[in-house]
């Protein structure tokens, strides 16, 4: 019987509404073909390699270890106290809801569990209507979604921390799921990691956390809805720091109310695979979203950018800058639309994707589209792709700076710009020592 069965996934508790849901998922994924590398929004990608019969979903009760000397809960809370001042702090270990506590929690938000919400079946799935291929998959297993619904007119000092911690044996499939609605004239900021407690890219640096000598195979599936009414404000950031042998699938959308602003900014350091989808829906009039990522790939990893800047109304604005640098025999992917429908009249979309490869057997790709149905807007589009520029290479050893010290000086000032535009401050230290540690490649 197949791991992702239908069966499988109405077995899962929840109201029958939610059951009838994840059934009719599942049965729409089983139903369909699974997305190869010569579907358009698959080129480039290592799809073709996943083995989906190699994973299951985890027990909705997730059994945690203890992990060098401290338990996953001390590690998590560790890494949470690293992030910076928060109102409130969420934790869901392997997808379950496990913690929700801060002053943030006992407001009159909402920030828990899903199926608590009064309005719960009209949340889930409000932003990502359609779902296809593996939000599918998010929908039919995703065990216990949270919610964060901020009321019309409340602003928060502090942001909200969401924690997804993903633990246990290799072969795991984990589906965490995350629904924000951001009600009109509200504003809040939302940090959430993905992060493998037991190993991964902060585990070492932050969490004391040694690398196994097997690195755990994983399947981690994340969704994020964010809804933005009229003027809300939303800073959002997110963190992908799953272990080495992980495949992410990932995907973000987000739908905003006229004069609503988001400001997203996306760090990838893990995974051996990992893929985020990016959608932007500007649904009002003045409506604005600034998109940001910074990722580094080495060893053999791949990480996969796909996005999607969607101007429905006169007026928008759209701005994007993803940043990358691959090392070794990592391979990088961007593919981005910006996409101008009938009525987006003087509107205004940017994209631009910067890539450095740092070794002659790592690879980026990186290919901007337009999609224009109106006449009277502006739309640009550029990406770079090359290796260190040899004229900064050489000012800097001529001043005496060793070859691969210089390298790794040019590489940490290409990103140094993007760190600085976290639109968190508390979280931009973090940030900025991973990508720094990351950057630290040096030539034979």
């Amino acid at each position: 019987m197949p791991t992702f069965a239908p069966d499988t996934a109405a077995s899962l508790p929840g109201d029958a509404w939610l059951q009838a849901r994840r059934t009719a998922a599942a049965e729409a994924f089983a139903a369909s073909a699974l997305p190869t590398e010569k579907d358009e929004v698959w080129r480039y990608s290592r799809i073709d390699r996943l083995d989906l019969d190699r994973f299951a979903p985890v027990a909705t009760t997730p059994v945690v270890a203890e992990n060098q000397g401290a338990s996953t809960s001390e590690r998590i809370h560790a890494l949470a106290d690293r992030l910076g001042p928060r109102s409130c702090l969420v934790v869901t270990i392997n997808g379950v809801l496990a913690t929700v506590s801060g002053e943030a929690a006992s407001s009159t938000m909402t920030i828990g569990r899903l199926t608590d919400h009064p309005e719960s079946s009209s949340l889930l799935g409000s932003v990502l209507a359609t779902p296809t291929d593996f939000p599918l998959l998010n929908d039919a297993f995703a065990p216990d979604p949270v919610v964060i619904d901020v009321p019309e007119g409340v602003t928060l000092e502090a942001p909200i921390v969401i924690i997804h911690a993903v633990v246990g044996l290799g072969g795991s499939a984990v589906f965490p799921r995350t629904v924000v609605r951001a009600g009109a004239e509200s504003g809040v900021g939302i940090i959430e990691v993905v992060v493998d407690a037991d190993e991964g890219a902060l585990v070492e640096q932050v969490l004391g956390g040694l690398a196994p000598a097997v690195p755990c195979e994983r399947l981690v599936v994340p969704v994020t809805e964010l809804d933005l009414g009229e003027a809300a404000v939303v800073d959002y950031v997110s963190v992908q720091a799953l272990g080495a042998a992980a495949w992410q699938l990932a995907h973000q959308t987000s739908r905003l109310a006229a004069r609503a602003k988001l400001s997203s900014y996306a760090v990838a350091l893990g995974g051996a695979y990992a893929r985020l989808r990016t959608d932007s829906a500007l649904m009002g009039e003045s409506a604005s979203s600034r998109l940001r990522a910074a990722f580094i790939g080495r060893d053999d990893q791949m990480l996969d950018f796909r996005t999607l800047q969607d101007h429905c109304a006169p007026r928008t604005t759209s701005d994007l800058l993803f940043m990358g640098a691959v090392a070794d025999t990592a391979h990088s992917v961007y593919s981005g639309l910006i996409r101008m429908q009938k009525g987006a009249v003087r509107s205004d979309a940017r994209q631009t994707n910067h890539n450095l490869v740092l070794a002659e057997g790592a690879q980026a790709d990186s290919v901007p589209n337009l999609d224009i149905e109106e006449n009277d807007v502006q739309c640009s589009h550029g990406s770079t792709v090359g290796p260190v520029d040899e004229d900064q290479r050489y000012y800097l050893e001529s001043r005496g700076i060793e070859p691969g010290r210089a390298e790794q000086l040019i590489v940490a000032g290409f990103f140094e710009a993007i760190a600085e535009q976290v639109p968190l401050a508390g979280v931009r230290p973090l940030i900025g020592a991973a990508l720094a540690e990351r950057s630290g490649v040096t030539r034979d």
